[in-house]
């Protein structure tokens, strides 16, 4: 197993608010991730809320925290947070309300070759196995780092058009505008877990991060990590390309919590939305 090591320092854990066992944001939107933090770390802990329930995990100084990923058609509503026992008593509950992200429309231009593209069973088992990975160890650190340092012309929810003809799917992930060869670097800390050349996503590369935290790199010209290698944040993964589905050279890049892809802008802010081409004045 090869380590691709960059030295980070780790981010002190978020403190807990007020006396209260449970602990978490009042309100949520649309696509995010609504972090659950607990006091005191027990055995067989869980969290519950809006039909999902995941683990919560003790981290380094004693506490819990507990990742629930908030799907893009999640329905607006005030819903209970729940923190079970291991039977699935209730232990404390609290109110967060689930905002409206309001996500937009967006037309891609797919050629009669991009729109036969289809992932291959070996595809689709390899991703959908990424995403169902959660791993004990916690490796990540926050905030994310961006893979490249370039703008995002494709955010994260928008329903997605294919030839102006609406295809039911939503944007997983989000879209930097990287020229081809531009080095693509680990978002955090993990494991590789896939390093392959796909049907679909072309050159893809995966990692896990520990505790639910995955993320996913897809268009790739070049793959650098290979699948087992430990990788530090920042570590050069591979490079952008626009093999597979893509109209053209960027990175595709996707987080994952809990198996349910969610907004990356969440974990990585430092990332900025291109700014729109300006309009030429008419003479």
């Amino acid at each position: 197993m090869r380590t691709i090591c960059l030295t980070t320092a780790l981010l002190p854990m978020a403190t807990l608010l007020g006396a209260a066992r449970l602990s978490a944001p009042p309100e949520v939107r649309q696509g995010d991730t609504l972090r659950v933090a607990v006091a005191a770390a027990g055995e067989g802990l869980r969290a519950s809320f809006a039909g999902r329930t995941v683990k919560v995990f003790a981290q380094n100084d004693g506490s819990g925290l507990a990742l629930i990923p908030v799907s893009v058609s999640q329905r607006p509503a005030e819903l209970a947070l729940k923190l079970l026992d291991e039977s699935g008593g209730v232990i404390e509950t609290a109110a967060v309300a689930v905002r409206d992200a309001s996500f937009p429309t967006q037309n891609i231009r797919a050629t009669k070759s991009m729109q036969s593209l289809r992932a291959t069973p070996e595809e689709s088992r390899a991703i959908g196995a990424l995403f169902r990975t959660v791993s004990a160890e916690r490796a990540w650190a926050e905030p994310f780092l961006a893979p490249t340092q370039d703008c995002a012309n494709s955010p994260f929810g928008v329903k997605r058009l294919h030839n102006g003809r609406a295809t039911g799917n939503y944007h997983r992930g989000l879209d930097l505008r990287s020229d081809k060869g531009t080095p693509v670097r680990a978002t955090a800390a993990g494991v590789v877990r896939v390093a392959r050349q796909f049907q679909l996503h072309g050159g893809t590369i995966g990692i896990d991060h520990g505790q639910g935290v995955t993320s996913l790199y897809i268009h790739l010209s070049k793959l650098i990590a290979a699948e087992g290698d430990r990788v530090e944040a920042g570590a050069v993964v591979g490079e952008v390309g626009s093999t597979g589905f893509a109209t053209g050279p960027h990175l595709h890049w996707q987080i994952a919590v809990n198996g349910l892809a969610v907004n990356p802008g969440q974990w990585a802010p430092s990332i900025q939305a291109c700014r729109p081409p300006a309009r030429r004045k008419r003479r």
